[in-house]
């Protein structure tokens, strides 16, 4: 891969990576550190590094593998030192022109209890979740950036969403 190429795949890509990494991890630091290490990834294997399908579910494949690494380091250390992770709200703005006032604040809930369900869900059923949804990749596509069937992929989605249907119900959420 050549420099002009890691350029190109930033500016076409790394808005939806930036966004992915913010859902991913819930943390706008860790987010920053998480799209910047897959990056640095690229950069470091760009000599033997040959994308032949989909770039942008390779970036999302790399940093996903980023992630569960860090997940699993971080795990050994919360047992040594009892760390706490911080959680930052997401930023979910939907009003419109052609909406009211109250209709905006209305959306606008609805889509902090929509992103408070999904944090609290799992990684095993968030990741799909959002590769699904916010990034719009095929389910296929899924099953090979996490290394599963596909069957698994379309049972934790549906799965997810029962769980997400489950806790909208018990925080009064309505269509």
């Amino acid at each position: 891969m050549k420099q002009e190429e890691l350029e190109q795949y930033i500016d076409t890509y790394g808005r939806e990576l930036y966004s992915f990494c913010r859902y991913v991890t819930r943390d706008r630091q860790e987010a920053d550190d998480l799209y910047q290490d897959t990056f640095l990834k690229m950069c470091e294997s760009r000599e033997k590094l040959v994308i032949r399908k989909n770039p942008k579910g390779f970036l999302m494949a790399v940093s996903v593998n980023l992630y569960r690494n860090r997940k699993r380091k971080l795990a050994g250390r919360q047992k040594i030192a009892e760390m706490q992770l911080y959680c930052e709200e997401l930023d979910t703005g939907l009003a419109s022109e052609a909406c009211t006032v109250e209709e905006a604040v209305v959306n606008k809930e609805k889509c902090r209890m929509l992103a408070e369900a999904v944090k609290q869900l799992p990684d095993k059923y968030r990741i799909p979740v959002l590769l699904f949804y916010m990034e719009e990749i095929p389910q296929a596509e899924i099953a090979d950036i996490l290394k599963v069937v596909e069957g698994t992929v379309k049972s934790r989605i549906c799965r997810a969403k029962k769980i997400l249907r489950q806790k909208l119900e018990d925080m009064d959420y309505e269509k």
